[in-house]
């Protein structure tokens, strides 16, 4: 017997922590945190659930192992087992066929995290002919880095040093639950220091709770709040004005707009105390250095999710905290291969480019967007990733599927993502794709999207397949590992999948390298890092230069910011130029309940609050990990959370079955009380019954309890297309019923503890 110990990764969060595999006859055998590479710090590893599943995971029952074919009706559980010749080969053929009779653009995609890379389906997609990556983009990374780059030329990112960094601010994220690792170890750390910690979130969470200050602001308000810290920082003359004089542009439009933002009126908004808006405020500017880290709260805000950023932009800029230490840096290009480079995005040709499902809804996040804001980034020798930022828009492509407008999508490839439970509006989702000619899909389960596929191909996961993650090419960093044992069974890693469809297609030129490792190696070998070295320490950093700004560029002068003036913009030159405003300004949200709704709930006893979703909870993530055993254990059924005083306003008690509703649909919760601000519902995201038979007529019980039942896409903020996940109307009440969801003892869950 030979045994080894090999060095790999985690996949099961995007931070890919190291492991050591031990490895007998070419099988894992046992697995342990590696402390000697990223995160090079035990203790993440041992507040972690998920690096555990990875042993089990590699042989799992439940794993998919061949490809397969489907051989009955759509969503009927019938398959053939097939070879992956005759699977590529076929599936090859048919989107030749589909390209031939409606166009290249007529095939879309879609892909997911933590456990694939991009750009292989990227490349494959740009080469083929195709602008139509449909994402979640504009609900998740895309409007912040939108903003960031509008207002400062590059993303910006916290910049937490102890005993530098004087005031941190958390604003619609908890890394307790989202992060889990070392960012969250370093808040813990920044908490336990004499500066105060500021969060903002509806909920009281791990983060709020260690929190000096906690500001519950009311759902879809956050850029008034923005606003109003804004107001008191500018009125109190807390501004940094060398900063400002020297580097902002459009100060005196901003004082102006924010006049009538004072603590008053946006406390009346906002229902926040007006002196803790005051404190916030002096706490963020008084502070020598200050860091603001936001979430995914702002990025699901609807409409209010491109004018929030913007606002928070803002408030970094005047007072200063931007590129110094301790504050907001920003990020340095990447010495390796970027991702624009890897996505050969200039390969697509401009009448593909062009119809791309992305416009008239989204100026700001389609390739004409993109086109201004590009040159603008490479003057200083950077690079946004094109395909992610100009993602097709899912409303418009659900609607090309259903209808042929403006023309028929009638293929789609998914890549390590479940859009039946992950994507808005379910219902519609499901129709749509039940109606398509060539549905393929990547993974390792049989989730309910795959079970209504044509062809379900098994993916290498974590062990098997190498990873280098690089945030989206935004930043100077990556880290990462090998592989530890080739794929289990017949299992290969996407990029292996996208090549061959390539060479089948005509692409052969645009995949050299044979293996993802090799890709991964040429990635780096810019950087003058050779794969193994990078394996060997697990990760690839720079600390970024601070006042880049103020670095003599050719000409003698400092080079200044990537936009249009040269300076941060608190007023948007760009902007305008796509129909948008040029400072902040808060929106009306759009509610999801008619009249009609309301009147029906009222007669029927249900009340009407606000509903937010989406938020993670460990040990799971959006709608995975829902297999493991002992994670069901620990949280065995789906919960609707709201605060004490508004169950008891409801007359509802903890354990309660509540139905959860809006004018797209319903779904049912299991009640529970937790710290939070009133009127309020948040609603656990992604459930699903992994455990049923996949497919009709339950389809793994996406139907019971799944939150997207109740949502809807269509774009609701005019420039990225955002729809909302926070701040939506329902009506919530009590239903006599027992869920699906049993707990380990047999107990029915719909019944009270």
């Amino acid at each position: 017997m030979t045994t080894e110990i090999k060095p790999t990764n985690c996949h099961y969060c995007g931070y890919c922590c190291a492991l050591l595999a031990t490895v007998e006859d070419g099988r894992v055998v046992k697995i342990d945190p590696d402390p000697a590479r990223y995160p090079y710090d035990a203790r993440v590893l041992a507040g972690c659930r998920r690096w555990r599943m990875n042993l089990d995971a590699l042989d799992g029952a439940d794993r998919v192992n061949y490809p397969l074919r489907r051989a009955g009706s759509r969503g009927s559980g019938k398959w053939e087992r097939v070879s992956w010749d005759d699977a590529l080969d076929d599936i090859a053929a048919r989107l030749q066929e589909l390209a031939a009779e409606h166009g290249p653009e007529t095939l879309a995609s879609a892909i997911g995290g933590p456990h694939a890379s991009f750009w292989p389906l990227h490349r494959f997609m740009n080469l083929f002919g195709s602008p139509n990556n449909m994402g979640i983009g504009q609900i998740c990374w895309n409007p912040r880095i939108w903003m960031d780059a509008l207002t400062f030329g590059w993303t910006v990112e916290a910049d937490i040093v102890p005993g530098v960094t004087e005031c941190l601010f958390l604003w619609g994220t908890n890394p307790a639950e989202s992060d889990n690792s070392a960012f969250w170890r370093s808040v813990l750390r920044f908490a336990k220091s004499d500066a105060p910690l500021v969060v903002v979130d509806p909920r009281r969470t791990q983060a709020a709770a260690v929190a000096d200050l906690w500001l519950p602001v009311r759902p879809g308000t956050d850029c008034t709040l923005a606003l109003g810290l804004l107001q008191v920082i500018i009125a109190e003359n807390l501004v940094d004005r060398a900063f400002v004089d020297a580097w902002c542009f459009g100060y005196d439009e901003l004082a102006a707009c924010v006049r009538h933002y004072t603590p008053e009126y946006v406390a009346s908004v906002c229902d926040v105390p007006a002196d803790d808006i005051v404190r916030a405020a002096r706490l963020f500017a008084q502070a020598g250095a200050a860091a603001l880290v936001s979430g995914r709260g702002i990025d699901q805000a609807g409409a209010n999710v491109a004018p929030t950023h913007r606002a928070i932009c803002c408030l970094r800029a005047v007072t200063g905290n931007v590129d110094k230490p301790g504050s907001c840096v920003l990020a340095d290009a990447p010495d390796f291969v970027s991702e624009m480079e890897l996505e050969m995005t200039d390969a697509l040709k401009p009448e593909h480019r062009a119809r791309c499902l992305n416009t008239p809804h989204t100026p700001l996040q389609c390739f004409d967007g993109y086109d201004l804001v590009r040159p603008l980034t490479e003057r200083l020798g950077r690079t946004l990733p094109e395909r992610y930022l100009t993602s097709a828009h899912p409303h418009l492509v659900l609607r090309a599927m259903e209808v042929g407008d403006p023309y028929p999508v009638r293929a789609l490839i998914v890549n390590a993502t479940n859009p039946l439970l992950t994507y808005a509006d379910t219902h519609r989702v499901f129709e749509a794709f039940m109606g398509l000619d060539l549905l393929v899909v990547l993974d390792y389960y049989m989730t309910p999207t795959a079970s209504i596929a044509d062809y379900v191909l098994p993916i290498a996961g974590a062990i098997e397949r190498p990873v280098l993650q690089v945030h989206g090419g935004v930043a100077n960093m990556g880290y990462g590992g090998p592989a530890a044992v080739p794929p289990y069974y017949e299992r290969r890693c996407d990029y292996d999948v996208f090549r061959e469809l390539g060479l089948r297609l005509g692409q052969k030129d645009a995949w050299p390298e044979e293996t993802l490792a090799d890709a991964f190696a040429a990635q780096l070998a810019r950087a003058g890092v050779d794969w193994d070295t990078f394996c060997d320490l697990g990760t690839y950093w720079q600390q970024p230069a601070y006042a880049k700004h103020e670095l003599l560029g050719p000409d003698g002068r400092p080079q200044g910011f990537a936009t249009t003036t040269g300076k941060v913009e608190l007023a948007s030159e760009l902007l305008p130029r796509l129909g948008g405003p040029r400072l902040p300004t808060p929106a009306r949200p759009i509610t999801l309940c008619s009249q009609e709704l309301l009147d029906d709930a009222r007669a029927k006893g249900a009340a009407h609050v606000a509903m937010i979703t989406g938020s993670r909870k460990q040990p799971y993530n959006a709608s995975m990990y829902f297999n493991n055993a002992s994670f069901r254990e620990k949280s065995p059924y789906p919960v609707a959370e709201m605060s004490a005083a508004t169950a008891e306003r409801l007359r509802l008690s903890p354990g309660d079955c509540v139905e959860v509703a809006t004018d797209n649909g319903s779904a049912c919760f299991v009640l529970a009380v937790a710290r939070m601000r009133d009127d309020l519902v948040n609603v656990d995201y992604g459930w699903w019954h992994p455990e049923w038979e996949p497919g009709a007529p339950a389809f793994g019980g996406i139907w019971e309890s799944n939150v997207n039942c109740l949502t809807s896409c269509k774009p609701e903020e005019p420039m990225i297309g955002t729809w909302c996940y926070n701040a939506v109307d329902c009506v919530v009440r009590k239903v006599d019923r027992v869920l699906s969801w049993e707990r380990p003892t047999g107990e029915s869950v719909g019944k009270s503890d």
